[in-house]
């Protein structure tokens, strides 16, 4: 599943390259939308919120009011951006769920598990039960990271790693993220959240997710080293030496259907468990 900073970089390339265009054809190919007709409006922009991307709309044609086109993209969504005059292939035509064709660029969403239309002021019908972004430069660093702090407080009993991947407590973290940041905190997955210092947590997740959407960061490269094999410290290193200690990294494998216990990878030395976070 994507995280939040690759939606933030898909948002910011979407808006890059759609924003002031109109829309001349929009074809929606879900059954709840299948009629719903965007020429004429014209695209003010794409912003993320979290794993979400909402793509608005100016009143134009048949949108009568301010509208926004929510999409995400769970598993196997995927946005892809087609130059003027350019059609798609046809072996793509069967994954197609959007097709926004503009006076430039046409934009087609594929295989979307998430497509939904709405006045623009009804958006907290689709986010609003999320955390803070921990990438919204409108709030400063301190409220994001307060206001995530206070959620994650609130089940002190629930285990760390859960509780950060929980997008009502903060929105942006995934699987990835997650292992990096215990690993990095010296956090064993499963600490009770009670036990944990929250504050440098979340504070060191703000400064990782912000480095990777930068232009001179590297995307989700957690060690600084963007050789193949070492880019994370645990995530996806199973049975292969700790980079830090050289111990072997362990892997749960996830329980389907139980949302706290999805895959994890830690370092048994560096993340005991029972142990506080390292400094």
């Amino acid at each position: 599943m994507p995280e939040g900073d690759t939606v933030y970089r898909l948002a910011r390339r979407l808006h890059a390259q759609l924003s002031g265009r109109a829309v001349v054809r929009s074809d929606l190919r879900v059954p709840r939308f299948a009629t719903a007709d965007l020429s004429g409006a014209t695209v003010l922009g794409t912003a993320s919120r979290g794993k979400h991307l909402l793509t608005r709309f100016a009143p134009g044609g048949a949108v009568e009011v301010p509208t926004t086109l929510h999409t995400h993209l769970r598993m196997d969504g995927e946005w892809t951006v087609l130059g003027p005059g350019k059609r798609p292939p046809a072996r793509l035509w069967p994954d197609v769920r959007v097709l926004l064709a503009t006076d430039g660029p046409t934009a087609l969403a594929l295989r979307m598990p998430v497509v939904e239309l709405l006045p623009t002021a009804d958006e907290a019908q689709v986010v609003g039960h999320l955390g803070p972004d921990l990438l919204d430069s409108t709030r400063s660093v301190d409220d994001r990271v307060a206001a995530s702090v206070a959620n994650l407080s609130r089940r002190p009993e629930r285990g760390v790693k859960a509780a950060l991947l929980d997008q009502r407590n903060l929105a942006g973290i995934g699987n990835l993220w997650a292992d990096e940041l215990c690993y990095l905190r010296g956090h064993w997955p499963w600490t009770p959240v009670g036990e944990v210092d929250l504050e440098p947590l979340v504070r060191l997740a703000v400064k990782m997710l912000t480095f990777s959407v930068s232009p001179t960061g590297a995307m989700q490269v957690t060690t600084g080293d963007t050789r193949p094999g070492r880019q994370h410290w645990v995530s996806g290193r199973a049975g292969k030496p700790c980079l830090r200690c050289g111990t072997r990294i362990e892997v749960r494998a996830e329980v389907p259907g139980d949302p706290e216990q999805r895959r994890t990878w830690w370092c048994p030395h560096c993340q005991p468990a029972g142990e506080r976070a390292v400094t």
